[in-house]
């Protein structure tokens, strides 16, 4: 089993994925960019980096592992510390270890741990079948100077500046033509527009008054206005309480953690089908993270979701 693949999944979705035992991978949004040098463009993506001091289990890789492969917590939690053996084997023989889309790791000339992530896969979804593409100069000049050659041998009119000339001048003479004509109907329609209007203003007049006498009404006692204080979360930081294949169990979930005091709700299936709760929903990673450290004293398998719901 790949363990990389598990993690490239994630990396999708959340912007910490724990390597427990190893290390941390996160990704932060990078805004497109041109590079000057080579005139090529970027899209959106996700910068990866790894940090080796967040080593602590999450649970978020585990349980994902177990529902994926269909095994056990402590089978999957296993499975990783197995991968984990094998990457450090991997540094201490040869100096170096990849995972695959992801990235790779060496030891430097202080027996340091580097990483260096790969720029094949883009994990922001939003940039999804985007890629970056090299920019190349116009040679519009060149291409002007033969036209206006071959505009000498021809009757037709290629270049802009010629053809705008041509159109002013015909356009000149169309305007006189016109001018004379429309100055004698000028007079006419104007008058026949006169008393349209007069007509037409003297009906809105009718049916305005005719309204008024039939929409005439008294309010002796209008009705007290209602208000009603409706608590909204908001926020794409959310605090995951747990993930059940059947929706019946994610609300009774939602009933047992408000009885709790949480502002527990239920926020959906994902695309594995597995219906989620979450304790509360937060609008920075650092309420969000509080939180999260809040519950695990009571919930271990908690988790951080980031989405836009």
């Amino acid at each position: 089993m790949n363990i990389s693949s598990h993690i490239q999944d994630l990396l999708y979705r959340y912007e910490c994925v724990v390597l427990p035992g190893f290390g941390a991978f996160l990704s932060q949004k990078q805004s497109a960019y041109i590079d000057e040098n080579s005139n090529e463009f970027y899209p959106p993506n996700k910068v990866i980096s790894f940090n080796r001091q967040l080593i602590k289990n999450d649970g978020l890789l585990a349980n994902y592992i177990a529902e994926v492969e269909s095994v056990k917590y402590n089978s999957a939690n296993n499975m990783i510390q197995e991968f984990v053996y094998d990457l450090e084997n991997s540094l201490q023989n040869d100096a170096k270890a990849e995972l695959a889309n992801i990235g790779k790791f060496y030891l430097d000339a202080e027996d340091k741990l580097q990483f260096e992530p790969f720029s094949e896969i883009n994990f922001l979804t939003q940039s999804f079948g985007l890629a970056s593409y090299k920019a190349l100069p116009v040679q519009r000049e060149v291409y002007k100077k033969q036209v206006e050659e071959l505009e000498e041998k021809t009757p037709l009119l290629f270049t802009p500046e010629r053809r705008r000339s041509s159109i002013l001048k015909y356009a000149a003479i169309g305007l006189i033509a016109l001018g004379v004509s429309s100055f004698a109907g000028l007079n006419i329609y104007s008058s026949q527009v006169s008393k349209h209007n007069i007509a037409e203003q003297q009906e809105a007049e009718n049916q305005l008054h005719e309204q008024i006498q039939q929409a005439t009404f008294v309010i002796d006692n209008p009705l007290p206005a209602v208000t009603f204080e409706v608590e909204k979360q908001s926020g794409n930081y959310h605090v995951v309480a747990g993930a059940f294949r059947v929706e019946e169990n994610a609300h009774k979930k939602v009933d047992e953690l408000r009885d709790a005091g949480f502002k527990a709700r239920y926020i959906g299936a994902n695309k594995y089908g597995l219906h989620q709760v979450v304790y509360s929903s937060h609008q920075s990673r650092r309420d969000a993270i509080n939180k999260l450290y809040e519950v695990k004293r009571t919930n271990e398998a908690a988790w951080l979701l980031v989405q836009e719901l």
